[in-house]
C-alpha cells in the first residue's frame, strides 16, 4: 500500500529539460521526502488525495503530537517522519528537541529520540516555534536541523549517525529559526543567515564532515536552499535580503547573483524547465524569474530576469509551481495569485481564497488541484487551471503553518495541535 508510486509519478518530474530540483529520484517521487515535495517544488506527481474532509469524514486517524512545531511532516516508506520542540519533563526551562517516525497505518509512534534538551540562548516570535524547519531524507537516513541546537542524522529506525553544532544564531528579533536544510547526493547544504557571522554550509550526509563554507554578507533569513542540476552542473540557489545568489554544489564557489528582494526573506525558490522564481513580501513585494542558462556573474537588472512582479506576493508561504503556472499568496493573507510561469502573465485577476484567512502553510498541489491551509483550520482545495474555480473548503478543529504531505491517497496535515492523515474511507 505504502511502496513508492514509480514510474508515473516520476514523469512529470522526469519532463524537465533537465535533472529535477534536489535530487529527485523515482523512488523520491512516490514519497514525500522534504517540506515542498519531491522535486522542491510542492507538487506530489502521482498522488490522489481526497478533496473533501471533516473532522468526521475521511480522517484515517489523528494523533496528538509532542510538544510544538511548525515542521512540516516527511514520508518515506510506511513511516511520517515529524520535527517538534517540547518542555522537558524534569526541567522547565529546557527544551527537548524531538525527533519522531510514525506509522502511516495508524499514526503510532515508531520511535521518538531526543536530539537535544537544552535551555535555548534566545527567544521566539509568538507565531513561531522551535521546531520550524522540516526533517529531509534519502530514505537510508534522516537528518534534522535544530538551527542553533545541532544538526542531527539518523537511519531509518533512529539509530543516531552523527550530529554537529554550528554554534549559535542570533536572530532579528528573536524572530526565531526556521530554515530547513537541503539534500542533493551526498551533500547536505545548511544555510546559517542570522545577525552574527552568516554563512552557508556544505555537509558530507554520511558523516557529519564539513565539505565546504561560504561567508554571506546577509542578516537573518528562513528560507530553504534550492538545489537544481541545470546545464551539467549543481547550483545551490539562496533567497536573501541583499542578493540572490547560486553556488557550485562541488566546492561552494559562487555562480551567480541578484539584487531585487525585500526584508526578511521567508519563501524559497522554485525551479522547472530551466527557470528559477524568488520572491519575497515584506515590506514590499518582489518576484524575479531568472532564465538559468543566460544566469552568471551579476544579473541584476540583466536578461537573465525574464520577467519580474512588484506586487501580491508572500511574506511567509513559498510559492507552488504546477505545470506551466506558479501559484501564491499575498503576505500571509488568503488572496491568491495564479501566473504564467513562462510570462508572468496573470491567469485571473488575484482572487480572495473564502475560508483561508491568514497563511503560513505554502501551497501544495497533486492530481489537477491545488491545496492551501490556514492557521484558522481551513483548506481550500481549488481546480488547477486558467479558471478559478473551488472545488471544497474543508475545516477542521485545529489551525495550521505547516505544509501538508501528498503521497498516494493521502494528506498528512500537521496542525498546531495534531497530526491528521486524510484519506477516502
Amino acid at each position: 500500500m505504502y511502496r513508492a508510486a514509480a514510474v508515473a509519478a516520476l514523469a512529470c518530474v522526469a519532463a524537465l529539460s533537465t535533472a529535477p530540483a534536489s535530487g529527485a529520484t523515482a523512488e523520491a517521487a512516490g514519497n514525500w521526502p522534504q517540506w515542498r515535495g519531491p522535486a522542491a517544488d510542492g507538487v506530489a506527481p502521482g498522488a490522489t488525495p481526497p478533496v473533501e474532509w471533516a473532522e468526521d469524514r475521511n480522517i484515517r486517524w489523528k494523533v496528538t503530537t509532542p510538544g510544538m512545531g511548525h515542521a512540516s511532516p516527511i514520508v518515506w516508506g510506511d513511516r511520517v517522519y515529524l520535527l517538534s520542540a517540547a518542555e522537558s519533563p524534569t526541567d522547565s526551562s529546557k527544551v527537548q528537541y524531538l525527533v519522531l517516525a510514525l506509522s502511516r497505518e495508524n499514526g503510532e509512534t515508531v520511535w521518538k529520540r531526543v536530539a537535544r534538551e537544552a535551555s535555548p540562548h534566545e527567544g521566539v516570535h509568538g507565531t513561531s516555534t522551535r521546531a520550524s524547519g522540516s526533517a529531509i531524507t534519502d530514505g537510508t537516513r534522516v537528518y534534522a536541523s535544530f538551527g542553533s541546537q545541532g544538526v542531527f542524522c539518523y537511519d531509518m529506525d533512529g539509530a543516531p549517525q552523527w550530529e554537529t553544532d554550528l554554534g549559535d544564531m542570533q536572530t532579528r528579533n528573536q524572530f526565531g529559526e526556521g530554515a530547513s536544510p537541503a539534500l542533493h547526493g551526498d551533500r547536505l547544504v545548511v544555510p546559517w543567515d542570522h545577525e552574527g557571522e552568516s554563512s552557508i554550509v556544505a555537509l558530507d550526509a554520511a558523516t557529519g564532515d564539513e565539505v565546504w563554507r561560504q561567508g554571506r554578507d546577509e542578516r537573518t533569513s528562513w528560507n530553504t536552499p534550492l538545489i537544481v542540476e541545470h546545464d551539467g552542473r549543481v547550483q545551490v540557489i539562496v533567497n536573501a535580503t541583499n542578493l540572490i545568489r547560486s553556488y557550485d554544489l562541488a566546492d561552494g564557489s559562487p555562480l551567480w547573483q541578484s539584487s531585487g528582494m525585500t526584508a526578511n526573506a521567508i519563501p524559497s525558490p522554485v525551479y522547472a524547465d530551466g527557470m528559477v522564481y524568488v520572491m519575497s513580501g515584506f515590506r514590499g513585494s518582489a518576484l524575479l524569474a531568472i532564465d538559468l542558462d543566460s544566469a552568471q556573474g551579476d544579473i541584476t537588472d540583466g536578461d537573465a530576469v525574464v520577467w519580474s512582479k512588484s506586487r501580491d506576493t508572500p511574506y511567509v508561504p513559498s510559492p507552488l509551481l504546477y505545470g506551466g503556472t506558479l501559484y501564491y499568496v499575498k503576505g500571509n493573507s488568503g488572496i491568491l495569485s495564479a501566473v504564467d510561469s513562462a510570462t508572468g502573465d496573470a491567469l485571473y485577476p488575484a482572487q480572495r481564497l473564502e475560508g483561508v484567512r491568514e497563511v503560513y502553510s505554502s501551497p501544495v498541489a497533486a492530481d489537477g488541484r491545488v491545496y492551501l491551509a490556514g492557521r484558522d483550520g481551513g483548506t481550500v482545495v481549488l481546480e488547477d487551471g486558467r479558471a478559478f474555480t473551488v472545488l471544497a473548503t474543508n475545516v477542521l478543529e485545529d489551525g495550521f503553518s505547516a505544509t501538508p504531505a501528498l503521497v498516494d491517497g493521502e494528506i498528512y496535515l500537521r496542525g498546531h495541535e495534531y497530526l491528521y492523515c486524510i484519506a477516502e474511507e
